[in-house]
C-alpha cells in the first residue's frame, strides 16, 4: 500500500469514494465516462473507491442504494437533472455524505436559467436579454420576435449541453423550436442571440483558469460539437488581448460566487467584438474525463488529471471542516 509523506495514507485519510455517475438525464452516457474516468484515476492512486451508477431520480430508491455502501465521500459525476439540479445533493446532505462541488441551493440556481439569469441582471453581470415562456401559455412570436429580432436563442430552462436548443433565423422556424424546447421542460427562454467567439473559463477553488476558445464546426457548440470527435477545435488558452482575458475570467469568476457555488464549475461566455463579455451560464460538474474543458485548462496550469480528482475530494472535506465549526 502507498504511503504518501504529505496525504498520508489516502485509504484511511479519505475513507471510501462513492463515484456516482449515469443518472437519469439526457446526458447519462457522458454521465457514465466522466465517471470511468474519475474511477480509474482515483483507483490509480489508491483510494478506496466504489463506483455507483445511479438509474432513476427516485429519492427513496437513491437513499436505500446509497446507505448500504458505507461511503464517506460521494465524488459527484453526473451530469444534467438530478446531478446538477440539487436533487443528489439533497439527498447526500440528508445521509450525512460529504461531497464534491457545489450545494442543494447553489446547484438548483445554476442548473436553471431563468433563476441564474435573474440573479445575473440583478447584480449587473452581462447576459443576454431573455423572456420565459411557460408550456400552455398563449405565445405571441410576433411580439417577442418585433422584441428581440432574429435571429434568436430557444432553449429549455433546465438542461445542458445544448439539449434542446435552438438558434432561429426564420419566423417560419420560431414554433418548431418552441415545440422542442417545450418536449425537454415546461418552462423555457427565448434569448437575445449575441454575436461573437464563444469562450469557456474553468473555475477551481475559487480561482479562474485561463480561458479556453471554443471552435465549434456546426454553427454553435451544440450536443454533437460538444461529445463528437472532430467537431470542435479548442484554443488552449484563447489567443486574445490580455485586457479581454482577464475581463472574461473576472466575469465568470463573478457568475460563480453570485451563485455560491463551491468546489469547481465551468462558465460559458460570449466576446462580442466590441463591449463585455457576456455570461451565457454556469456548468457546477463540468465533464471530467481527461480531455475535457475543465481539465484541459487546469492542465495548462500545472494541475494534471489526477491532481484535479484529489483536488475537488480534498476541497469536499474542507467545506464539511467548514460546516462544523462551532
Amino acid at each position: 500500500m502507498e504511503i504518501n509523506p504529505v496525504l498520508g495514507d489516502r485509504r484511511h485519510r479519505y475513507g471510501k469514494i462513492g463515484i456516482l455517475m449515469g443518472g437519469p438525464s439526457s446526458e447519462r452516457e457522458i454521465s457514465l465516462k466522466s465517471g470511468k474516468a474519475v474511477y480509474e484515476s482515483l483507483v490509480g492512486a489508491n483510494f478506496d473507491v466504489t463506483a455507483v451508477d445511479i438509474q432513476s431520480d427516485n429519492k427513496e430508491e437513491n437513499i436505500n442504494l446509497l446507505k448500504p455502501l458505507g461511503i464517506d465521500c460521494a465524488f459527484i459525476a453526473l451530469h444534467g437533472r438530478f446531478g446538477e439540479d440539487g436533487q443528489i445533493q439533497s439527498i447526500l446532505d440528508a445521509l450525512g455524505i460529504t461531497y464534491t462541488g457545489s450545494g442543494e441551493e447553489s446547484s438548483r440556481l445554476a442548473m436553471d436559467k431563468i433563476a441564474s439569469h435573474r440573479i445575473f441582471s440583478d447584480n449587473a453581470l452581462p447576459a443576454p436579454k431573455y423572456e420565459v415562456l411557460t408550456k400552455g401559455s398563449a405565445v405571441d412570436p410576433g411580439a417577442i420576435l418585433k422584441t428581440f429580432g432574429l435571429p434568436v436563442v430557444v432553449k429549455p430552462a433546465t438542461h445542458g449541453s445544448s439539449v434542446g436548443l435552438t438558434i432561429v433565423d426564420k419566423m417560419e422556424d420560431f414554433k418548431e423550436a418552441l415545440r422542442l424546447a417545450f418536449s425537454f421542460d415546461d418552462r423555457i427562454l427565448v434569448e437575445e442571440y449575441i454575436k461573437g467567439r464563444e469562450m469557456t473559463v474553468g473555475i477551481l477553488d475559487d480561482k479562474a483558469l485561463p480561458v479556453i476558445e471554443i471552435l465549434p464546426k456546426n454553427r454553435f457548440f451544440d450536443f454533437e460539437a460538444k461529445y463528437k470527435a472532430g467537431m470542435t477545435d479548442y484554443i488552449v488558452p484563447a489567443q486574445i488581448s490580455e485586457r479581454d482575458f482577464a475581463k472574461i475570467q473576472e466575469a465568470a469568476l463573478r457568475a460563480h460566487r453570485l451563485l455560491g457555488c463551491y468546489g469547481c464549475s465551468r462558465v460559458d461566455v460570449i466576446l462580442p467584438k466590441t463591449g463585455l463579455p457576456f455570461v451565457l451560464e454556469v456548468n457546477t460538474i463540468p465533464g471530467l474525463t481527461a480531455t475535457s474543458l475543465l481539465p484541459k485548462a487546469a492542465k495548462t496550469v500545472g494541475i494534471d488529471f489526477n491532481t484535479l480528482c484529489l483536488k475537488l475530494i480534498k476541497l469536499a472535506y474542507e467545506k464539511k471542516q467548514e460546516s462544523i465549526k462551532p
